[in-house]
Formats: structure tokens, sequence, C-alpha cells
């Protein structure tokens, strides 16, 4: 398999997984798809029963290889039907990255935290100048963005904020930011009313500043930074 189709493989497969309910997240890509129950269940050898009691979640939770089988089939189905996949995957990617700009000039990161009523969890932003900021949708960052689209988030420098919407208790941002190479100067985290003292402790390590926002919400957080700082190269919000 092609080194893009095995990307979209690993990208649904992990998007499963995580899933609190994986049988109808498996039945939810296979109708993004268009493919039948019977198309999908004939191409694993199995019946569409079973493949019903799966998605249904009439069997017990599917396990990791099942699941990547179910998905290799549906990625091998689409293919030959319009490769619908990649332009799904494509246009996650694109909504990732809700709002990004860069600044003309060094702006305190008080500012922008004031402006986002952030608590600051770790660090002393007191001192730290910033030139620029991001904020994604960290569901689709963390499962749509991989290598080179996931450095897009840091625009022009990584002296910037990096404010992360739609998180559950912060862990997997800062995983994701642990692992990547290049960090930003601040994170902020938007969702949840307490942070995973591992995410604090990632942070941490990390020497970045991570704070927790209470804006209430996605639209306000953008709204707050451009009145902080107006968009300087009109990059506007989705």
């Amino acid at each position: 398999m092609a080194s893009e189709l095995e990307g979209a493989v690993g990208k649904i497969s992990g998007d499963i997984v995580a899933s609190a309910d994986p049988g109808r997240t498996m039945k939810a890509w296979r109708e993004k798809l268009g493919i039948k129950q019977k198309m999908l269940a004939d191409s694993l050898g199995i019946s569409p029963s079973v493949l019903s009691d799966y998605e249904s979640g009439r069997r017990p939770s599917p396990g990791a290889r099942f699941v990547r089988k179910y998905v290799e089939g549906l990625v091998k189905l689409d293919e030959g039907r319009g490769r619908m996949v990649s332009r799904l995957l494509s246009t996650e990617k694109d909504e990732a990255i809700l709002a990004i700009d860069e600044f003309h000039a060094p702006v305190p990161a008080s500012r922008l935290l004031d402006a986002l009523e952030a608590r600051v969890l770790v660090g002393d932003p007191d001192e730290v100048r910033l030139y620029g900021y991001t904020v994604v949708d960290s569901i689709k960052t963390i499962y749509a963005l991989s290598g080179y689209d996931f450095y897009r988030i840091f625009g022009a420098t990584t002296e910037r904020a990096l404010v992360f919407t739609r998180v559950g208790m912060g862990r997997s941002p800062l995983v994701a930011v642990r692992v990547s190479q290049l960090k930003p100067r601040v994170v902020v985290i938007h969702g949840p009313k307490e942070v995973d003292p591992l995410a604090v402790d990632l942070a941490r390590r990390e020497g970045l500043i991570l704070a927790l926002s209470a804006s209430p919400t996605v639209d306000a957080i953008i709204a707050s930074l451009r009145s902080a700082v107006p968009p300087s190269r009109g990059q506007a919000a989705k």
C-alpha cells in the first residue's frame, strides 16, 4: 500500500481506537466513504451480520488488529471509487488551524494571556515577548496533522502562543508538543476546568509557559486575540 494510503489507514484507525464508541466511529467512517456494509464485509471475508454486530456494539469492542483490517478494507475499496478518504483528510487538515497570525513587533505574553482570561499553570510570562499566535482544534490537529503538516501551526516562528481548543484534560496536546522538534513558547489550553497533572509536568520539563483559558467559546478566543493584537496578515479564522 502506498505511503499516502498507509497514512490514511493510520489516522482513521487512531480515530476509531481513541473513540469512546469504536463501533459507531467505524460505521461513521464507512458511511462517510459511501461504502455499503455488505461490500465491505465481502472484502473482509466475513458475514454482513458480524460486521453489523461490531458497528452496533452488540459484539465486544473490536481489537486494534480488527480495526486496522477494517480500515484497510475501507481505504482499498475507496481507492477504486474516487479516493474520498484523501479529500476528507485534506479537509480536516484545513479545518485544524482555526486562526493564525504573525506580529510586526513583539507583544508581551501577558497581554495575550490576559485577553484569553488565562490562568498560568507553569512558567513566568512577564518577561516573554511573542511574535505570533495559532489557534487550533486539538482533536483535528492530533489526528489530521503529522510530520510537515504539524509544523504549519508554527507559522513563521516558534516564539508564539499555541492555543489548543476542544481539549479534554490537556495531556494529548502536551504530548504532541513534547514529541515535536519545534516547540511554541506558550501553550494555552481551552476546554477543561482543570488540567491533567501530567500535562503540567510535561510543560515544566519542556520549559514552556502553560496556561488554562477561561474564555467562554472558541469564537471569543479568536476575537480576544484580534482585539489584543490586530491581525497583521489577514489570516482569518474559519
